[in-house]
């Protein structure tokens, strides 16, 4: 019985311990798939787009396509509603696209409590012999985030489009070399529908990507990782990609993933659908409190080991 009670106290630390690494920084990136007035009048769809962008510090929307301008102040009032315990502003692109009929935004939604924005830059796209590479040329921010192992990190989204992803893909490596020379960083994560994957990215052609070939980029989403919605579809459209040893062990092991919220909102495909045809796929970063807690939780486990043993053989002899 004493050693019983003795192992369910020892449980009962090791959950304080694990309980105490549970608010690791989470970046997010989602294709919205035509997000603007008319998927804004849809409550439900809102409150659901609500629960998963409050879920993040930080979250990229993609394919924002609010002409009218009150969708995404709708999104964010929502957002601090929901959510009293965080402010959440958004900093956004200018509208994007080679056609004046189809354009889009990127926007970065995060919590001013624990990220600060330091820096923007829309990338000119004016590459000597390169002009004009992308159809929606990267948006760049720079945050500062304390709590963080990384402290400060430069986030390049991008989304492709599905004919001329290889070189979109591409010539993402000159906007990273670029953007790390103007800010003085190695601290640099790439994300968004990469449409990396399936008809769009043919294996032949990803030895002609430098974002993939080049060495000190660490690729979080793997290959047959499904970002899709439908049924019918199985793609890792969606990456997230770090740049340099410093950065990649500044991620929590193995969280990068897709989230589904189809399931865990309990969704039929055709509810999911509303809300867009992509899962948001995120990745957690190390917090300072947690690499300590954690180092100290360690410590007393192992000294709580030693002392049961002692106790158990005391209580045994």
């Amino acid at each position: 019985m004493r050693s019983s009670s003795l192992l369910l106290f020892l449980t009962f630390l090791v959950g304080v311990c694990a309980v105490q690494g549970a608010s690791d920084f989470r970046i997010c990136a989602f294709n919205l798939h035509h997000f603007g007035d008319s998927k804004s009048k849809k409550s439900h769809v809102m409150h659901t787009l609500t629960r998963i962008i409050a879920r993040c510090d930080v979250c990229l929307l993609q394919e924002v396509r609010d002409a009218q301008g009150k969708a995404l102040p709708q999104l964010l009032s929502r957002l601090n509603r929901y959510d009293a315990e965080h402010d959440y502003k958004a900093v956004a692109s200018e509208r994007l696209g080679r056609s004046s009929s189809y354009q889009e935004q990127y926007v970065f939604v995060y919590r001013t409590d624990t990220a600060t924005l330091t820096g923007q830059y829309q990338y000119p796209d004016d590459r000597p012999g390169d002009v004009d590479a992308f159809s929606r040329e990267p948006f760049v921010v720079r945050f500062k985030a304390p709590r963080t192992d990384i402290r400060e990190f430069v986030l390049i989204p991008q989304h492709t489009t599905p004919t001329n992803t290889t070189k979109e893909l591409d010539a993402l490596y000159d906007v990273l070399e670029h953007v790390k020379a103007m800010w003085k960083t190695q601290n640099v994560m790439l994300l968004g529908d990469f449409n990396a994957d399936c008809g769009y990215l043919a294996k032949k052609n990803r030895k002609n990507v430098r974002l993939i070939t080049a060495r000190n980029l660490y690729w979080l989403i793997s290959d047959k990782t499904d970002t899709t919605v439908r049924s019918s579809t199985s793609c890792t459209y969606d990456r997230i990609v770090v740049h340099g040893e410093r950065f990649s062990r500044a991620i929590v092991p193995f969280s990068a993933s897709p989230f589904n919220f189809q399931i865990e909102y309990r969704l039929t495909e055709e509810q999911a659908l509303e809300v867009s045809d992509h899962y948001p796929v995120e990745v957690l970063l190390k917090d300072i409190e947690y690499k300590v807690s954690f180092n100290a939780c360690t410590s007393m486990s192992l000294s709580l080991f030693v002392i049961s043993h002692l106790v158990f053989q005391m209580l045994t002899w």
